[in-house]
């Protein structure tokens, strides 16, 4: 049999109509919204009308180590352990982030998952999916041209123009807009000032979007964001140019969670999607508590590593939505960690023993980070590939279990949910273990003594410098008031330093935080490290000149 790519098993199945996938979690025909005969949005007014599933249902996140080009599998995996905990009877749903289009026709391809271990329909979910992105971008420019035209019509609010960083976003990777001058032709045409667009999954109404428990939230978060500064400095929002509620109509809809399956069948609430290295990279609050209402066992995600997406998820996430995890899985593979120890990707497929001990100890402080930092129950996932050597597994086993962490082979990409039993089999373990969940900083904490704990304690740094403009920033935010939020932290997700090159577990490193912006609404503080943008570019051969469609509207080439 030769190989199959993700969308041809899509392709290869018959998907249940959704109608019989909401029965599954007690949801009727006139519990849901179609799009179409495999997708269907939920109404969040369920959360307060329907009786749910009756059980107070057990919340899993899965993470990993530090992604490398050798590939990890965390979607994957999160897909193969709902349809291994449904092949074990329970009433199990995965939540999961929407793929943005900016990486699906750039370098990472489709985010619904791989092989055997699915979401579908696969080309849907990657490509335009029920149109949540575009209406999040539609809000977003709509707030960008009201800021605009309230200083072309006067200025009333006495907007520093060079004071404006609230930018436009399209869901696209484009190098080209990263940094524009807008406004030109002349004074019927606006003011002239140099703006810039993010990438939609990067924005502050992503987030805000995804941290909402309800349409009045939404609108309240809308009302906080800062969007410019007067001259006089003081900071101007959102609430005072009247958007927000213009801003929550065009996302009423958007708000209700959207319901697949798995290839298997397992309910899956796919749902908003904030990237994990600028933002907090957690699918939204209302698909997880709509899970959790609906079902017993939810396995969801966060973006990237332990240090970039746990982190967030269990920081932001959970203290915000007052959410308590029960269990965390951590992805790795063999070749991933013989990568961090120094084996170039063209011959992590060889058995090497003595680099795979040096890649380990990134494993080692992912598994510190959930164990220790956070108080939670942990497994290991080694996702397994054939040519992973019995000596390799057994090194990789033993180290864990000196944390007291056990290891369980996962095959769920070649098997579905038949190749994630045993680590299923672990999870409902753990979840019935109690736990000491505690956060890794204290809100009330100053700015300098929020991001120190982060960098101190989940990355391994020795401290943190700060360049003089952060400093200024920090002292701002907390003159106005934003001292007492949570932080989310901008930085790369190859490493757990500031520096992308800087692989396994580096030691006497510092972190250097070079911005501190508000993101009032969404509820947070982004430290800005190193060189990240908001706006990525494509590679050099785009995924999308893969990517094909048919006569018969068959798409082709998505991975």
């Amino acid at each position: 049999m030769g190989f199959k790519s993700d969308i041809e098993i899509a392709q290869e199945i018959t998907p249940l109509h959704i109608k019989e996938v909401a029965a599954k979690i007690g949801l009727t025909e006139n519990d849901i919204e179609y799009y179409g005969q495999y997708k269907a949005k939920v109404d969040y007014n369920l959360l307060k009308t329907h009786p749910g599933s009756g059980n107070k249902a057990k919340l899993i996140l899965c993470t990993a180590i530090n992604p490398t080009p050798a590939g990890e599998g965390k979607t994957t995996m999160t897909v193969g352990v709902g349809d291994a905990l449904t092949k074990l009877g329970k009433n199990a749903i995965i939540a999961l982030r929407e793929p943005s289009l900016g990486p699906v026709f750039g370098i990472k391809g489709g985010a619904a998952g791989g092989g055997y271990a699915q979401v579908v329909p696969m080309e849907d979910i990657n490509l335009h999916f029920t149109g949540d992105f575009h209406a999040i971008g539609a809000a977003n420019n709509l707030l960008a041209a009201m800021v605009d035209n309230h200083i072309f019509q006067g200025n009333e609010l006495d907007i520093d123009t060079r004071r404006v960083i609230w930018r436009r976003c399209v869901d696209m990777n484009d190098r080209q807009l990263r940094n524009i001058v807008d406004g030109m032709g002349g004074k019927a045409h606006g003011v002239t000032r140099e703006d810039g667009f993010d990438i939609t999954v990067a924005s502050e109404i992503m987030a805000a979007f995804c941290l909402a428990t309800s349409i009045d939230d939404l609108k309240a978060r809308f009302a906080r964001i800062v969007v410019a500064y007067s001259r006089a400095g003081e900071p101007v929002t959102a609430g005072q140019l009247g958007a927000q509620g213009a801003m929550a109509a065009l996302l009423k809809d958007s708000l209700k969670p959207n319901l697949v399956q798995s290839l298997e069948g397992t309910p899956a609430f796919v749902h908003g999607g904030p990237f994990a290295n600028i933002a907090h990279g957690c699918n939204s609050v209302m698909a997880t508590k709509m899970a959790m209402h609906l079902g017993d066992y939810v396995i969801t995600e966060a973006g990237f590593g332990a240090d970039l997406g746990a982190e967030k998820f269990l920081d932001i996430k959970c203290r915000l939505a007052n959410l308590k995890p029960d269990a965390v899985i951590i992805v790795a593979t063999i070749k991933a960690l013989k990568y961090n120890g120094g084996v170039p990707k063209t011959e992590v497929g060889n058995e090497n023993l003595e680099a795979l001990e040096k890649g380990i100890p990134n494993l080692l402080k992912h598994v510190e980070n959930i164990t220790q930092v956070f108080g939670l129950p942990a497994v290991v996932a080694l996702n397994r590939f054939t040519n992973d050597t019995d000596a390799e597994i057994e090194l990789v086993t033993r180290k864990c279990k000196e944390l007291g962490v056990n290891v369980k082979l996962a095959e769920v990409w070649a098997k579905g949910g038949e190749g994630g039993i045993e680590l299923a089999e672990e999870i409902i373990r753990l979840c019935e273990q109690p736990n000491s969940f505690k956060y890794a900083y204290d809100t009330n904490s100053s700015i300098v003594e929020k991001i120190e704990a982060i960098a101190t304690k989940v990355y391994g740094a020795d401290g943190v410098d700060y360049a003089p403009k952060a400093l200024k920033e920090i002292e701002e935010l907390e003159k106005y008031g934003f001292g007492d939020l949570p932080i989310c932290m901008a930085k790369t997700q190859y490493s757990l330093t500031d520096d992308q090159t800087l692989l396994g577990r580096p030691t006497g490193f510092k972190i250097t935080i070079r911005q501190v912006q508000v993101s009032a609404g969404a509820g947070f503080l982004v430290a800005l490290t190193g060189e990240i943008m908001k706006m990525p570019g494509l590679p050099k051969v785009p995924a999308a000149t893969r990517i094909d469609v048919d006569s018969n509207g068959k798409i082709s080439g998505l991975f």
